[in-house]
């Protein structure tokens, strides 16, 4: 699916330049100041304008891609081109529980138990904290929810680091995980998700953590939200503008700190519903937008960032399987590659397993139509129709046994069933056979362990990292 003509990136490109070169950004952190001035940006006061040549040199050598393994070092994903990738959601300060229903202030428990869901789920490629944990220090909580995720699911791992500290412990932790800091780096399995401000703020804290990563040559996802007609232009034109000029802005801080380290082209459409003042995740704009900016990251070779299988509802019905589907079916028809939030209720203020479970199976769906038709010799079946002839059926011939699995794809979740057995089974809905699978997955999968020595280290390092930072909280 395109939704742009070539002329049409062209001039987004060039309105993103231009808006990173005339108007510039505000940086807030001195050191990065500094050394954008030593590069050759206009630097007055906060504010930083970066000529053209100094943000295509940076994609000179910012990596068109790059493989992701999981926690024991397997390759998982290869974030690149077209492919299309999915996640979990992440950080809402509320969790609609995972057995009752119910809402409540999000806990490490519940983040722990939704990395175990998604760990079950095998159209699930990634996993992000499901929430934003209440019930620790804020300052802390990404220690706590490393813990918990890392712990709960082999599956590569994308974290938000709430400290430039905490970001330093959590990669520290991951190299315990990985096998030590070299091993991580050839095959890391972890990605932080630093978020700038739109319009164009890049707070101190956020730039140390583009740094940490680029240091440590871990892969980096820019996230900066846009809101038409609230932090960015009302046209979504011009939002794909800002999101692409600030995303070039973050790879162009990473790329002066450490060229060659590994940067998506990418951010947040976040569409605000005018008449409720709230960000509507089930807006279709949203994911025209990013369908869009994909577009144009796909046109320097970059690796994108798409936010799908959220929904403004705030039960499991059929606004939530709408919205979802839509999202989801469409930015992969888009080749977004890294696709977070599938979970997201309520406008992004809960995390919730069973819109995960949901979404999963809307993206086995969408996974078989996007892998298309295969046509060979084969799949044409000649010599089958020849053998079946008119009048036949084709239920006995070994060809259909060879191919029925590839073919079609099985749903786990979606009632076939005729009416006298559905009926007869109580009428379940789709909310009833989803929390079925969520009990199911909470109560039977055991996901892999890490041994003892791993689990004392990551237990040490936490409590390190947690003193330290409170330590330095309390000193100001």
């Amino acid at each position: 699916m395109r939704v742009l003509a070539d002329d049409q990136i062209w001039e987004i490109r060039q309105a993103a330049f231009e808006v990173i070169e005339k108007s510039g950004f505000k940086c807030l952190h001195t050191g990065a100041r500094k050394m954008l001035a030593a590069a050759g940006a206009v630097v007055t006061d906060e504010r930083v304008k970066i000529p053209r040549y100094i943000v295509e040199a940076c994609l000179n050598t910012v990596p068109r891609g790059w493989t992701i393994y999981d926690r024991n070092g397997r390759r998982a994903m290869e974030v690149e081109g077209r492919k299309s990738h999915f996640s979990t959601s992440t950080a809402s300060p509320n969790t609609k529980d995972a057995l009752t229903g119910e809402y409540h202030e999000t806990r490490v428990q519940d983040i722990a138990i939704g990395a175990r869901v998604a760990d079950a789920l095998p159209n699930i490629d990634f996993v992000m904290p499901m929430g934003s944990s209440q019930d620790v220090d804020g300052n802390v909580a990404d220690l706590h929810e490393f813990e918990a995720v890392v712990t709960n699911t082999t599956k590569p791992m994308v974290f938000i680091g709430y400290t430039p500290t905490g970001c330093e412990y959590v990669f520290e932790m991951a190299a315990v995980v990985a096998g030590g800091t070299e091993r991580m780096r050839e095959r890391p399995f972890v990605m932080l998700y630093p978020e700038a401000i739109s319009p164009f703020v890049f707070p101190r804290e956020v730039v140390d953590r583009i740094f940490i990563a680029a240091d440590r040559f871990m892969p980096q996802v820019p996230g900066a939200t846009a809101q038409p007609g609230a932090t960015a232009p009302m046209t979504l034109a011009g939002t794909v503008v800002q999101v692409t000029a600030e995303s070039l802005i973050h790879i162009v801080l990473a790329q002066l700190r450490k060229p060659g380290c590994p940067v998506c082209m990418s951010g947040n459409v976040g569409i605000l519903d005018m008449a409720t003042a709230l960000m509507a995740f089930g807006a279709p704009e949203g994911s025209l937008g990013l369908a869009a900016q994909a577009q144009v990251a796909q046109s320097f070779g970059l690796p994108t960032w798409g936010l799908a299988g959220a929904t403004d509802a705030k039960r499991l019905d059929a606004q939530a399987g709408i919205e979802s589907t839509f999202a989801i079916f469409s930015q992969a028809l888009a080749g977004l590659n890294l696709i977070h939030d599938v979970g997201y209720m309520a406008s992004g203020m809960a995390c919730s397993c069973e819109q995960l479970v949901m979404g999963n199976e809307i993206i086995g769906m969408t996974k078989r139509f996007v892998e298309g038709i295969t046509v060979d010799a084969d799949t044409l079946a000649r010599d089958v129709m020849d053998a079946v002839g008119p009048g036949g059926n084709f239920l006995a011939q070994r060809h259909t046994v060879d191919h029925l699995r590839k073919e079609l794809w099985q749903a786990r979740l979606f009632n076939r069933q005729p009416i006298a057995a559905w009926q007869a089974a109580g009428g379940p809905t789709m909310e009833d056979r989803v929390r079925e699978e969520v009990r199911d997955i909470v109560d039977g999968h055991q996901p892999e362990p890490l041994d003892g020595k791993t689990l004392d280290e990551l237990h040490r390092l936490k409590r390190d990292g947690e003193k330290e930072i409170l330590e330095r909280m309390e000193k100001g």
